[in-house]
């Protein structure tokens, strides 16, 4: 809020022409869906946070389930952040293969926050397959299958840099692909 005094920012916020979306941010209410404000909130807060697993899976129409949650990575050690409504399920992951895969997702005003492959999604599902349920990992992964340009080499390719995920990942490609 370049230019605007405390005290006006106050009667803008009492007005409701403005809503604050995390500590020291503010925009325009009605502006956007309050999920893409408190991406845009963890954006401005944590550039280095990341849209993963069912989030992820949403953005690139590979499950039907909508979750409750918006599904956020940050490097191990990176704290998160308060972010005014919007439910996040943090994930903290490995500082070396943090940015395997990563790619950048849109935002309104200019913005974008990191968004995982769908190929390094369907990694970090079977990776994490103990909490999300193997079912979920191999529904996206067929549906994954699926969709011309999409090729089993690009998914391993993402997979050897994860070696507990891996074997896995490519017993379930052989069984599917046969």
């Amino acid at each position: 809020m370049h230019g605007i005094t405390r005290h006006r920012l106050g009667q803008l916020l009492e007005a409701g022409e403005y809503e604050r979306i995390a500590p020291g941010l503010f925009m325009r209410a009605w502006a956007t869906d309050d999920t893409t404000a408190g991406w845009m909130a963890v954006a401005a807060k944590r550039p280095e946070a990341t849209i993963c697993l069912s989030t992820a899976l949403v953005i690139y129409d590979l499950t039907d389930e909508i979750p409750f949650q918006s599904e956020i990575a940050i490097p191990r050690g990176t704290q998160p952040v308060t972010v005014h409504g919007l439910h996040i399920g943090w994930h903290r992951f490995d500082p070396d293969t943090f940015h395997i895969g990563r790619t950048e997702h849109a935002l309104p005003g200019g913005m974008s926050i990191g968004l995982y492959s769908a190929e390094r999604t369907i990694v970090d599902l079977f990776r994490l397959s103990h909490h999300w349920g193997s079912d979920f990992a191999i529904g996206a992964l067929k549906r994954w299958l699926r969709e011309r340009g999409n090729y089993a080499s690009k998914l391993l390719d993402v997979a050897q840099h994860f070696p507990k995920a891996s074997p896995t990942i490519r017993q379930t490609l052989e069984i599917l692909l046969i």
